[in-house]
């Protein structure tokens, strides 16, 4: 991966992409420092280090680099993109007219991008909403001293200001992830998330040294960079695994030329949902907890959801999480797999599984297979899930281990991509030919 990166600053072109995609990346980091207008700086420091804990928004603020929590203008991040995209993707299944725009190509891919923005922007305006009220309420900071002080002018043009600051700025997060895609190196909006994850590692790795007290904390620190190691290389092992289903091409006599007669392969991977299902399942276990934060209900209803779905260590909430993300796992591959399309395009272009016949066949033989498949995939996912609620059984602390598994997924999934893309452009650059 080093040598990949030394060869490519190497090459004049790759390295005007790679210092840009750098400049974005610290750019993007500079605004996640400046606070929105309107907001006590002074309370929201002492809150942060009095609390210690993001508590229900802690996927909104991972995603945000700890921008969420210090209210900046990149405080919602690109958590809103994100939503929106997930959103369009489940939609394309069930509305025919963005089923047909996919099928469009290029024209209908930037149709479907052009409704994700407007929703993004829809979003972002709803989740600022959200941030806001909570923030003016108290809320953001429960147990914190200076929670109600955060927002001292609740007028209604100052919380105005404060919304459109944060839409603003996740519109603004939107166009340099999109800046990074077109002319930078790699995926715009993914770079972006992986930034603001690897951001907080530093500081993850030294609360951790600090809060231990075998051998003045360094036995927990070297412990948990142990653990990191495996938890990587387990996590690119797993990533890079795949089932290779082939695919055999008959030939076809068009005049005087022959054509196909290749060999292929179908990959499909073990972790074909990737960071998803995690997703969607802390998402959904966030809803009980903030409806009793925000509604302060003292009802037995209430007091149940407080003792079992807020605390990351409570034996309840670690199954639920689990269920839920082998569940959504297998939804979601389920709706981002078609086997029978598969099967149809392989059909109608003459080709065929050996040993399979074409057709029904043929897709009911890629479901079994990605089936199977999506198990392992799904229990590894729910267990990688499951490392930051053992750090929080084992260390006391659940937000202070870097290693989680959202956090991992993420960041080793854009790095092996990015390098890829790299090896890519570089072989593209340095290959010669059969003439010189």
């Amino acid at each position: 991966m080093l040598s990949a990166f030394a060869r490519a600053f190497q090459t004049p072109d790759l390295r005007k992409k790679l210092l840009f995609t750098l400049g974005i990346m610290v750019l993007f980091r500079l605004g996640s420092h400046i606070p929105v207008p309107g907001v006590d700086f002074q309370a929201v420091n002492a809150c942060v280090k009095e609390t210690k804990n993001s508590g229900l928004f802690g996927l909104v603020n991972l995603f945000s680099g700890g921008a969420l929590l210090q209210l900046t203008i990149f405080a919602l991040g690109i958590m809103p993109y994100i939503t929106a995209s997930i959103i369009l993707q489940l939609l394309t299944v069930v509305i025919p007219r963005l089923e047909a725009l996919k099928k469009e190509g290029q024209a209908g891919t930037a149709k479907i991008t052009q409704y994700t923005r407007y929703l993004t922007i829809a979003l972002a305006v709803l989740q600022g909403t959200g941030i806001v009220a909570t923030a003016s309420s108290g809320a953001l900071f429960s147990g914190c001293v200076y929670a109600n002080q955060i927002v001292p002018d609740t007028s209604v043009f100052r919380i105005a200001v404060m919304v459109l600051t944060m839409t603003a700025g996740t519109t603004f997060i939107m166009w340099l992830g999109e800046l990074i895609t077109d002319r930078g190196i790699g995926n715009g909006m993914s770079l972006l998330i992986f930034t603001s994850i690897a951001a907080q590692f530093p500081s993850s790795m030294w609360a951790i040294k600090q809060s231990g007290t075998i051998g003045d904390g360094w036995v927990e620190f070297l412990s948990v960079v142990a653990v990191g190691i495996i938890v990587v290389m387990l996590v690119i092992f797993v990533e890079q695994a795949q089932r290779r289903i082939p695919v055999q091409y008959a030939k076809r006599m068009i005049g005087r030329r022959a054509f196909g007669g290749t060999s292929t392969y179908i990959p499909l991977k073990v972790n074909q949902a990737g960071v998803i299902p995690v997703i969607f399942a802390s998402s959904l276990l966030y809803i009980p907890a903030l409806v009793v934060q925000l509604t302060n209900s003292q009802a037995s209803w209430a007091v149940w959801i407080r003792t079992n779905f807020v605390k990351g260590d409570h034996p309840i909430y670690m199954a639920t999480y689990f269920l839920l993300i082998v569940f959504f796992a297998f939804f979601y591959v389920a709706i981002s797999f078609n086997p029978e399309e598969v099967a149809d395009n392989m059909k109608k272009y003459g080709g065929f599984i050996p040993g399979i016949r074409a057709g029904r066949p043929t897709a009911e033989y890629l479901n079994y297979v990605l089936t199977r498949i999506t198990w392992p995939g799904s229990l590894y996912l729910g267990l990688i899930a499951l490392i930051p609620m053992i750090a929080l059984v084992a260390f006391g602390q659940q937000t202070n281990f870097p290693f989680g598994g959202t956090s991992v997924l993420i960041v080793v999934g854009v790095g092996l991509e990015t390098v890829k893309q790299i090896e890519s452009q570089l072989q593209q650059r340095n290959y010669e030919g059969f003439l010189r």
